[in-house]
Protein backbone atom coordinates (compact mmCIF):
# COMPACT_ATOMS: atom_id res chain seq x y z
CA UNK A 1 0.00 0.00 0.00
CA UNK A 2 1.16 3.36 -1.16
CA UNK A 3 1.94 5.75 1.89
CA UNK A 4 -0.80 8.77 2.61
CA UNK A 5 2.46 10.95 1.68
CA UNK A 6 2.65 9.37 -1.88
CA UNK A 7 -0.80 8.97 -1.84
CA UNK A 8 -1.28 12.85 -1.62
CA UNK A 9 1.40 13.27 -3.97
CA UNK A 10 0.41 11.22 -6.73
CA UNK A 11 -2.96 13.39 -6.61
CA UNK A 12 -1.67 16.28 -6.48
CA UNK A 13 0.11 15.30 -9.91
CA UNK A 14 -3.06 13.70 -11.35
CA UNK A 15 -4.55 16.87 -10.67
CA UNK A 16 -2.59 19.02 -11.78
CA UNK A 17 -2.54 17.33 -15.05
CA UNK A 18 -6.06 17.50 -15.91
CA UNK A 19 -5.75 21.00 -14.88
CA UNK A 20 -5.04 21.41 -18.35
CA UNK A 21 -8.63 19.74 -19.67
CA UNK A 22 -9.88 21.71 -17.43
CA UNK A 23 -8.91 25.40 -18.21
CA UNK A 24 -10.04 24.90 -21.94
CA UNK A 25 -13.48 23.25 -20.74
CA UNK A 26 -13.68 26.75 -18.67
CA UNK A 27 -12.85 28.69 -22.08
CA UNK A 28 -15.49 26.99 -23.89
CA UNK A 29 -18.08 27.60 -21.05
CA UNK A 30 -17.25 30.90 -21.37
CA UNK A 31 -18.91 31.88 -24.79
CA UNK A 32 -21.94 29.76 -23.79
CA UNK A 33 -25.24 31.81 -24.12
CA UNK A 34 -26.31 33.69 -21.81
CA UNK A 35 -29.03 31.94 -20.04
CA UNK A 36 -29.69 33.62 -16.69
CA UNK A 37 -32.93 35.99 -16.01
CA UNK A 38 -31.90 38.55 -14.56
CA UNK A 39 -28.19 39.99 -12.85
CA UNK A 40 -27.09 40.03 -9.71
CA UNK A 41 -26.15 43.12 -7.92
CA UNK A 42 -22.75 44.42 -9.17
CA UNK A 43 -21.69 41.19 -11.04
CA UNK A 44 -18.31 41.02 -9.83
CA UNK A 45 -15.30 39.44 -10.61
CA UNK A 46 -14.79 38.19 -6.81
CA UNK A 47 -16.19 36.11 -4.12
CA UNK A 48 -17.95 38.83 -2.17
CA UNK A 49 -19.50 38.67 1.71
CA UNK A 50 -18.17 35.88 4.16
CA UNK A 51 -20.57 33.35 3.57
CA UNK A 52 -19.27 29.46 2.92
CA UNK A 53 -20.66 26.63 1.17
CA UNK A 54 -20.49 23.20 2.15
CA UNK A 55 -22.18 20.53 -0.03
CA UNK A 56 -22.87 16.70 1.52
CA UNK A 57 -23.45 14.25 -1.36
CA UNK A 58 -25.26 11.37 -0.72
CA UNK A 59 -24.03 8.47 -2.61
CA UNK A 60 -26.08 5.77 -4.27
CA UNK A 61 -29.38 7.81 -4.82
CA UNK A 62 -31.29 8.03 -1.07
CA UNK A 63 -34.77 7.96 -0.77
CA UNK A 64 -36.38 11.35 -0.39
CA UNK A 65 -39.70 9.85 -0.17
CA UNK A 66 -38.31 8.41 3.13
CA UNK A 67 -35.98 11.23 4.25
CA UNK A 68 -39.13 13.83 3.71
CA UNK A 69 -42.40 11.28 3.69
CA UNK A 70 -45.29 12.78 1.71
CA UNK A 71 -48.14 11.18 4.22
CA UNK A 72 -50.83 13.35 3.11
CA UNK A 73 -50.38 11.50 -0.03
CA UNK A 74 -53.08 8.56 -0.14
CA UNK A 75 -51.11 6.76 -2.93
CA UNK A 76 -47.88 6.81 -1.08
CA UNK A 77 -49.17 3.83 1.05
CA UNK A 78 -50.95 2.73 -1.53
CA UNK A 79 -47.66 1.81 -3.77
CA UNK A 80 -45.32 1.38 -0.23
CA UNK A 81 -47.91 -1.09 1.06
CA UNK A 82 -44.13 -2.03 3.31
CA UNK A 83 -41.61 0.46 3.74
CA UNK A 84 -43.74 3.76 3.86
CA UNK A 85 -43.51 5.62 7.00
CA UNK A 86 -46.32 5.97 9.00
CA UNK A 87 -48.00 9.17 9.23
CA UNK A 88 -47.58 11.35 12.43
CA UNK A 89 -48.85 10.19 15.60
CA UNK A 90 -46.93 11.22 18.26
CA UNK A 91 -45.38 7.36 18.68
CA UNK A 92 -41.38 6.34 17.94
CA UNK A 93 -42.62 4.99 14.71
CA UNK A 94 -44.25 7.79 13.00
CA UNK A 95 -42.98 10.10 11.01
CA UNK A 96 -42.24 14.01 12.43
CA UNK A 97 -45.15 16.37 11.12
CA UNK A 98 -43.44 19.50 9.25
CA UNK A 99 -46.71 20.79 7.67
CA UNK A 100 -49.80 19.57 5.94
CA UNK A 101 -47.75 17.68 3.17
CA UNK A 102 -44.68 16.38 4.70
CA UNK A 103 -43.32 15.01 7.38
CA UNK A 104 -39.59 13.89 8.30
CA UNK A 105 -38.65 10.42 8.81
CA UNK A 106 -38.36 10.10 12.35
CA UNK A 107 -34.39 9.17 12.14
CA UNK A 108 -33.54 12.41 11.22
CA UNK A 109 -35.15 13.40 14.48
CA UNK A 110 -31.98 15.61 15.39
CA UNK A 111 -33.11 17.86 12.27
CA UNK A 112 -36.37 18.69 13.62
CA UNK A 113 -35.32 21.66 15.44
CA UNK A 114 -33.84 23.28 12.07
CA UNK A 115 -37.42 23.31 10.73
CA UNK A 116 -38.77 25.40 13.61
CA UNK A 117 -36.47 27.33 13.64
CA UNK A 118 -36.50 28.09 10.02
CA UNK A 119 -33.18 27.49 8.67
CA UNK A 120 -33.97 23.61 6.79
CA UNK A 121 -35.71 24.04 3.42
CA UNK A 122 -36.13 21.45 0.73
CA UNK A 123 -36.79 21.48 -2.64
CA UNK A 124 -38.88 17.67 -3.01
CA UNK A 125 -38.57 17.44 -6.72
CA UNK A 126 -35.40 18.24 -8.19
CA UNK A 127 -32.81 16.35 -10.60
CA UNK A 128 -31.26 16.22 -13.42
CA UNK A 129 -32.70 17.62 -16.49
CA UNK A 130 -33.18 13.88 -18.06
CA UNK A 131 -33.10 10.53 -16.46
CA UNK A 132 -29.91 8.35 -15.98
CA UNK A 133 -30.14 5.65 -13.77
CA UNK A 134 -26.33 4.75 -14.06
CA UNK A 135 -25.30 6.13 -10.49
CA UNK A 136 -21.75 6.85 -11.72
CA UNK A 137 -22.90 8.62 -15.05
CA UNK A 138 -25.22 10.59 -12.86
CA UNK A 139 -22.83 11.51 -10.21
CA UNK A 140 -20.20 12.86 -12.66
CA UNK A 141 -23.04 15.29 -14.78
CA UNK A 142 -24.10 16.54 -10.92
CA UNK A 143 -20.14 16.98 -9.95
CA UNK A 144 -19.47 18.87 -12.85
CA UNK A 145 -22.82 20.56 -13.29
CA UNK A 146 -22.99 19.63 -17.14
CA UNK A 147 -24.85 17.15 -19.01
CA UNK A 148 -24.58 14.40 -21.79
CA UNK A 149 -21.26 12.59 -22.16
CA UNK A 150 -18.79 15.11 -21.26
CA UNK A 151 -15.42 14.58 -21.42
CA UNK A 152 -13.08 15.91 -18.78
CA UNK A 153 -14.24 18.59 -16.70
CA UNK A 154 -13.52 20.61 -13.74
CA UNK A 155 -15.92 20.06 -10.80
CA UNK A 156 -18.52 23.12 -10.61
CA UNK A 157 -16.93 23.48 -6.59
CA UNK A 158 -13.63 23.85 -7.97
CA UNK A 159 -15.06 26.42 -11.03
CA UNK A 160 -16.34 28.27 -8.00
CA UNK A 161 -12.91 28.84 -6.28
CA UNK A 162 -11.14 29.16 -9.95
CA UNK A 163 -13.19 32.70 -10.12
CA UNK A 164 -11.02 33.84 -7.64
CA UNK A 165 -8.45 33.38 -10.40
CA UNK A 166 -9.88 35.31 -13.17
CA UNK A 167 -9.70 38.10 -10.92
CA UNK A 168 -5.91 38.31 -10.88
CA UNK A 169 -4.80 35.60 -8.27
CA UNK A 170 -3.06 32.46 -8.65
CA UNK A 171 -4.51 29.00 -9.33
CA UNK A 172 -7.97 29.71 -7.41
CA UNK A 173 -6.47 30.47 -4.20
CA UNK A 174 -6.98 33.03 -1.76
CA UNK A 175 -4.29 35.34 -3.22
CA UNK A 176 -1.28 34.08 -0.66
CA UNK A 177 -1.27 30.71 -2.17
CA UNK A 178 -3.91 29.23 -0.08
CA UNK A 179 -6.79 27.25 -1.12
CA UNK A 180 -10.53 28.59 -0.67
CA UNK A 181 -11.79 24.74 -1.25
CA UNK A 182 -11.77 21.62 1.00
CA UNK A 183 -12.88 17.97 0.47
CA UNK A 184 -13.31 15.66 3.90
CA UNK A 185 -13.43 12.10 3.35
CA UNK A 186 -12.76 11.05 -0.73
CA UNK A 187 -9.21 10.82 -2.39
CA UNK A 188 -10.18 12.19 -5.38
CA UNK A 189 -13.86 13.98 -5.53
CA UNK A 190 -14.60 15.23 -9.40
CA UNK A 191 -16.82 17.90 -7.62
CA UNK A 192 -13.08 19.59 -6.42
CA UNK A 193 -11.03 18.78 -9.31
CA UNK A 194 -9.73 21.31 -11.72
CA UNK A 195 -7.10 23.92 -11.92
CA UNK A 196 -8.25 25.66 -8.38
CA UNK A 197 -6.02 24.39 -5.23
CA UNK A 198 -7.92 22.89 -2.65
CA UNK A 199 -7.44 20.70 0.50
CA UNK A 200 -8.12 17.04 0.35
CA UNK A 201 -8.08 15.70 4.01
CA UNK A 202 -8.77 11.53 5.21
CA UNK A 203 -11.20 10.26 6.99
CA UNK A 204 -12.12 10.11 10.56
CA UNK A 205 -9.35 9.51 12.72
CA UNK A 206 -6.64 9.03 9.87
CA UNK A 207 -7.23 12.66 9.28
CA UNK A 208 -5.52 13.82 12.76
CA UNK A 209 -2.43 11.63 11.92
CA UNK A 210 0.59 12.52 9.38
CA UNK A 211 1.94 9.08 8.17
CA UNK A 212 5.90 8.95 7.50
CA UNK A 213 5.90 12.91 8.10
CA UNK A 214 5.59 12.39 11.76
CA UNK A 215 9.23 11.15 11.49
CA UNK A 216 11.59 14.02 11.72
CA UNK A 217 14.75 12.55 9.66
CA UNK A 218 12.31 10.85 7.28
CA UNK A 219 10.29 14.35 6.53
CA UNK A 220 13.85 16.01 5.97
CA UNK A 221 14.92 13.42 3.16
CA UNK A 222 11.71 13.95 1.46
CA UNK A 223 11.19 17.46 1.55
CA UNK A 224 15.32 17.14 0.38
CA UNK A 225 14.43 14.74 -2.43
CA UNK A 226 11.63 17.00 -3.60
CA UNK A 227 13.84 20.27 -2.76
CA UNK A 228 13.42 21.79 -6.49
CA UNK A 229 11.19 24.52 -8.20
CA UNK A 230 9.30 21.95 -10.69
CA UNK A 231 5.91 21.41 -10.61
CA UNK A 232 6.43 18.38 -8.65
CA UNK A 233 8.49 18.88 -6.24
CA UNK A 234 6.24 22.28 -5.39
CA UNK A 235 3.11 20.09 -5.70
CA UNK A 236 4.32 17.40 -3.22
CA UNK A 237 6.25 20.12 -0.75
CA UNK A 238 2.23 22.11 -0.36
CA UNK A 239 0.52 18.09 -0.22
CA UNK A 240 2.78 17.31 2.90
CA UNK A 241 2.77 21.00 4.39
CA UNK A 242 -1.26 20.51 3.85
CA UNK A 243 -1.15 17.26 5.74
CA UNK A 244 1.00 17.87 8.43
CA UNK A 245 -1.20 21.90 9.32
CA UNK A 246 -4.55 19.80 9.10
CA UNK A 247 -3.35 17.05 11.36
CA UNK A 248 -1.84 19.65 14.06
CA UNK A 249 -4.68 21.18 13.47
CA UNK A 250 -7.13 18.93 14.45
CA UNK A 251 -4.73 17.16 17.15
CA UNK A 252 -5.29 20.38 18.67
CA UNK A 253 -8.81 20.24 19.04
CA UNK A 254 -8.79 16.97 19.72
CA UNK A 255 -6.48 17.89 23.09
CA UNK A 256 -9.00 20.86 23.45
CA UNK A 257 -11.58 18.31 23.66
CA UNK A 258 -10.45 16.12 26.18
CA UNK A 259 -9.60 18.72 28.63
CA UNK A 260 -12.96 19.88 28.43
CA UNK A 261 -14.59 16.10 28.65
CA UNK A 262 -11.69 15.38 31.96
CA UNK A 263 -12.80 18.73 33.71
CA UNK A 264 -16.52 17.86 33.26
CA UNK A 265 -16.34 14.10 33.74
CA UNK A 266 -19.98 14.50 35.85
CA UNK A 267 -22.00 16.19 32.77
CA UNK A 268 -20.11 13.89 30.18
CA UNK A 269 -21.48 10.54 31.69
CA UNK A 270 -25.35 11.82 32.00
CA UNK A 271 -24.70 12.49 27.47
CA UNK A 272 -27.41 10.09 25.58
CA UNK A 273 -25.84 6.28 24.51
CA UNK A 274 -25.85 6.41 20.56
CA UNK A 275 -29.12 5.94 19.25
CA UNK A 276 -29.74 2.26 18.26
CA UNK A 277 -30.27 3.42 14.68
CA UNK A 278 -27.00 2.73 13.82
CA UNK A 279 -27.53 -1.10 14.07
CA UNK A 280 -30.80 -1.92 14.92
CA UNK A 281 -30.21 -5.17 15.24
CA UNK A 282 -29.60 -5.70 11.71
CA UNK A 283 -25.94 -5.40 10.19
CA UNK A 284 -25.71 -1.94 7.83
CA UNK A 285 -22.29 -1.67 7.05
CA UNK A 286 -20.42 -1.77 4.11
CA UNK A 287 -18.34 -5.15 4.48
CA UNK A 288 -22.65 -6.71 4.50
CA UNK A 289 -23.75 -4.84 1.86
CA UNK A 290 -23.97 -5.91 -1.92
CA UNK A 291 -21.36 -5.31 -4.54
CA UNK A 292 -23.77 -3.30 -6.13
CA UNK A 293 -24.91 -0.96 -3.20
CA UNK A 294 -20.62 -0.83 -2.48
CA UNK A 295 -20.22 0.34 -6.34
CA UNK A 296 -22.73 2.91 -6.20
CA UNK A 297 -21.07 4.91 -3.35
CA UNK A 298 -18.14 5.54 -5.44
CA UNK A 299 -15.62 5.67 -3.00
CA UNK A 300 -17.74 7.15 -0.08
CA UNK A 301 -17.95 5.52 3.03
CA UNK A 302 -21.44 5.06 4.68
CA UNK A 303 -22.61 7.52 7.28
CA UNK A 304 -21.55 6.88 10.32
CA UNK A 305 -18.30 8.64 10.45
CA UNK A 306 -20.16 11.75 9.10
CA UNK A 307 -20.02 13.17 12.34
CA UNK A 308 -16.82 13.22 12.71
CA UNK A 309 -15.96 14.29 9.39
CA UNK A 310 -18.12 17.05 9.77
CA UNK A 311 -16.39 18.00 12.95
CA UNK A 312 -12.85 18.34 11.44
CA UNK A 313 -14.16 19.52 8.20
CA UNK A 314 -16.18 22.62 10.89
CA UNK A 315 -12.54 23.28 12.48
CA UNK A 316 -10.23 23.53 9.54
CA UNK A 317 -12.83 25.88 8.05
CA UNK A 318 -13.21 28.25 11.18
CA UNK A 319 -9.46 28.20 11.52
CA UNK A 320 -8.61 29.12 7.98
CA UNK A 321 -11.07 31.85 7.16
CA UNK A 322 -10.34 32.09 3.76
CA UNK A 323 -11.32 28.04 3.10
CA UNK A 324 -15.19 29.00 1.73
CA UNK A 325 -15.94 26.01 -0.19
CA UNK A 326 -16.57 22.28 1.62
CA UNK A 327 -17.42 19.15 0.53
CA UNK A 328 -18.22 16.08 2.23
CA UNK A 329 -19.74 12.37 1.47
CA UNK A 330 -21.53 9.56 2.53
CA UNK A 331 -22.74 6.60 0.84
CA UNK A 332 -24.78 3.28 1.10
CA UNK A 333 -27.96 4.54 -0.22
CA UNK A 334 -28.61 1.97 -3.13
CA UNK A 335 -31.77 0.14 -1.32
CA UNK A 336 -32.84 -2.10 -3.54
CA UNK A 337 -33.60 -4.37 -1.17
CA UNK A 338 -34.72 -4.64 2.92
CA UNK A 339 -34.89 -0.69 2.77
CA UNK A 340 -36.99 -1.38 5.84
CA UNK A 341 -39.51 1.69 7.53
CA UNK A 342 -38.71 3.42 10.21
CA UNK A 343 -36.20 1.09 11.57
CA UNK A 344 -33.93 -0.99 9.72
CA UNK A 345 -31.12 -0.39 6.93
CA UNK A 346 -32.54 3.01 5.09
CA UNK A 347 -33.36 4.20 9.12
CA UNK A 348 -29.51 3.05 9.84
CA UNK A 349 -28.26 5.74 7.53
CA UNK A 350 -30.59 8.51 8.04
CA UNK A 351 -30.06 8.57 11.72
CA UNK A 352 -26.30 9.03 11.41
CA UNK A 353 -26.81 11.33 8.61
CA UNK A 354 -29.16 13.42 10.74
CA UNK A 355 -26.81 13.40 13.60
CA UNK A 356 -23.93 14.75 11.17
CA UNK A 357 -25.73 17.26 9.41
CA UNK A 358 -26.30 18.28 13.04
CA UNK A 359 -23.11 18.95 13.83
CA UNK A 360 -22.50 20.82 10.80
CA UNK A 361 -25.19 22.97 11.60
CA UNK A 362 -23.70 23.76 14.89
CA UNK A 363 -20.28 24.58 12.63
CA UNK A 364 -21.43 26.28 10.28
CA UNK A 365 -24.38 28.83 11.27
CA UNK A 366 -23.41 32.40 10.49
CA UNK A 367 -25.69 34.48 8.35
CA UNK A 368 -24.52 33.81 4.92
CA UNK A 369 -23.69 29.65 5.49
CA UNK A 370 -25.58 27.73 3.40
CA UNK A 371 -25.29 23.21 3.79
CA UNK A 372 -26.77 21.65 0.68
CA UNK A 373 -27.44 18.11 0.84
CA UNK A 374 -28.14 16.37 -2.73
CA UNK A 375 -27.99 12.72 -3.95
CA UNK A 376 -27.54 11.59 -7.95
CA UNK A 377 -31.40 10.88 -8.39
CA UNK A 378 -34.57 9.60 -6.14
CA UNK A 379 -35.83 5.92 -6.27
CA UNK A 380 -39.49 4.52 -7.54
CA UNK A 381 -41.99 5.80 -5.97
CA UNK A 382 -43.14 1.90 -6.08
CA UNK A 383 -41.23 -0.53 -3.43
CA UNK A 384 -40.37 -3.69 -5.70
CA UNK A 385 -40.74 -7.48 -4.65
CA UNK A 386 -37.59 -7.30 -2.34
CA UNK A 387 -39.00 -4.67 -0.52
CA UNK A 388 -36.57 -1.90 -1.25
CA UNK A 389 -36.78 0.75 -4.09
CA UNK A 390 -34.88 0.98 -8.00
CA UNK A 391 -33.34 3.59 -9.53
CA UNK A 392 -35.29 6.95 -10.43
CA UNK A 393 -35.20 10.37 -11.04
CA UNK A 394 -36.34 13.17 -9.21
CA UNK A 395 -35.51 13.91 -5.36
CA UNK A 396 -35.42 16.08 -2.64
CA UNK A 397 -32.55 18.30 -2.57
CA UNK A 398 -32.28 19.87 1.18
CA UNK A 399 -30.74 23.24 2.27
CA UNK A 400 -29.85 24.36 5.97
CA UNK A 401 -28.59 28.06 6.94
CA UNK A 402 -29.99 31.75 7.84
CA UNK A 403 -30.58 32.82 4.64
CA UNK A 404 -32.79 29.86 3.40
CA UNK A 405 -36.26 30.21 3.47
CA UNK A 406 -36.96 27.36 5.99
CA UNK A 407 -39.71 25.58 7.56
CA UNK A 408 -41.06 25.04 4.08
CA UNK A 409 -40.67 23.16 1.06
CA UNK A 410 -40.50 24.63 -2.25
CA UNK A 411 -41.16 24.30 -5.83
CA UNK A 412 -43.30 21.82 -7.69
CA UNK A 413 -45.15 19.23 -5.77
CA UNK A 414 -47.39 17.48 -7.61
CA UNK A 415 -48.18 13.68 -5.99
CA UNK A 416 -47.72 9.96 -6.75
CA UNK A 417 -50.69 9.39 -8.74
CA UNK A 418 -49.16 7.23 -11.45
CA UNK A 419 -50.38 9.49 -14.49
CA UNK A 420 -48.46 12.06 -12.70
CA UNK A 421 -44.82 10.01 -12.31
CA UNK A 422 -41.59 9.70 -14.64
CA UNK A 423 -42.53 6.63 -17.00
CA UNK A 424 -45.07 5.97 -14.45
CA UNK A 425 -42.49 4.71 -12.00
CA UNK A 426 -41.06 7.82 -10.59
CA UNK A 427 -41.03 10.81 -8.96
CA UNK A 428 -40.19 13.79 -11.89
CA UNK A 429 -38.01 16.53 -11.55
CA UNK A 430 -39.59 19.62 -11.69
CA UNK A 431 -36.92 21.59 -10.96
CA UNK A 432 -33.43 21.58 -12.67
CA UNK A 433 -30.71 20.79 -9.55
CA UNK A 434 -28.50 23.13 -10.76
CA UNK A 435 -31.61 26.29 -10.68
CA UNK A 436 -31.74 25.43 -7.08
CA UNK A 437 -27.85 25.66 -7.10
CA UNK A 438 -27.56 28.93 -9.13
CA UNK A 439 -30.02 30.20 -5.87
CA UNK A 440 -27.71 29.12 -3.58
CA UNK A 441 -24.49 30.77 -5.87
CA UNK A 442 -26.41 34.31 -6.06
CA UNK A 443 -27.04 34.74 -2.53
CA UNK A 444 -24.03 33.21 -0.79
CA UNK A 445 -21.47 34.69 -3.11
CA UNK A 446 -23.24 37.36 -5.30
CA UNK A 447 -22.53 35.57 -9.05
CA UNK A 448 -23.41 37.45 -11.40
CA UNK A 449 -24.69 35.95 -15.12
CA UNK A 450 -21.46 35.07 -16.60
CA UNK A 451 -20.01 33.47 -13.17
CA UNK A 452 -23.25 31.33 -13.32
CA UNK A 453 -22.82 30.43 -16.81
CA UNK A 454 -19.22 29.61 -16.29
CA UNK A 455 -20.26 27.29 -13.08
CA UNK A 456 -23.10 26.07 -14.23
CA UNK A 457 -23.34 25.98 -18.03
CA UNK A 458 -26.47 25.58 -20.20
CA UNK A 459 -28.77 26.44 -17.81
CA UNK A 460 -31.34 29.05 -16.56
CA UNK A 461 -32.57 30.71 -13.68
CA UNK A 462 -35.96 29.18 -12.70
CA UNK A 463 -37.92 31.81 -11.20
CA UNK A 464 -40.26 29.18 -9.38
CA UNK A 465 -37.96 29.03 -6.73
CA UNK A 466 -37.30 32.79 -6.43
CA UNK A 467 -38.78 32.68 -2.54
CA UNK A 468 -35.49 29.33 -1.72
CA UNK A 469 -33.41 32.23 -0.09
CA UNK A 470 -33.85 35.25 1.93
CA UNK A 471 -33.94 38.22 0.27
CA UNK A 472 -30.92 40.46 1.80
Amino acid sequence: MNSPVFSAQALLRRRSLLGLGALSALAVSGVSRRVWAQPAPGDGKTLPGGGRLVVVFLRGACDGLSAFVPYADPDYYAIRPNIAIAAPDGTAQSALRLDSTFALHPALSPLLPLWQQGVLGFVPAAGLPAPNRSHFDAQYQMEIARTGKTSSSPGWLNTVAELNARSGKAGGTSGDGSAVAIGVGEANPVILGGPAAVRLIARGQTAEKTGVLANDKTRQVLLDLYGGNDSLSVAFRQGAGSRMQSAQELTSEKMLEDARRDMSMREAQRLPARSSLDRDGTPANLQMQSAQMLAASNGAADPVGLQLDAQHLGTLMRNDRKLRLGFLSAGGWDTHANQGAATGQLANNLGNLGRGIAQLRQMFSEPGDVIVVMSEFGRTSSENGTRGTDHGFGNALWLIGNSVAGGRWHGEWTGLAHGNLNEGRDLPAHHDYRAVLAQVLRSTFALGDSQLASVLPNSSWDHRLDGLLKKA
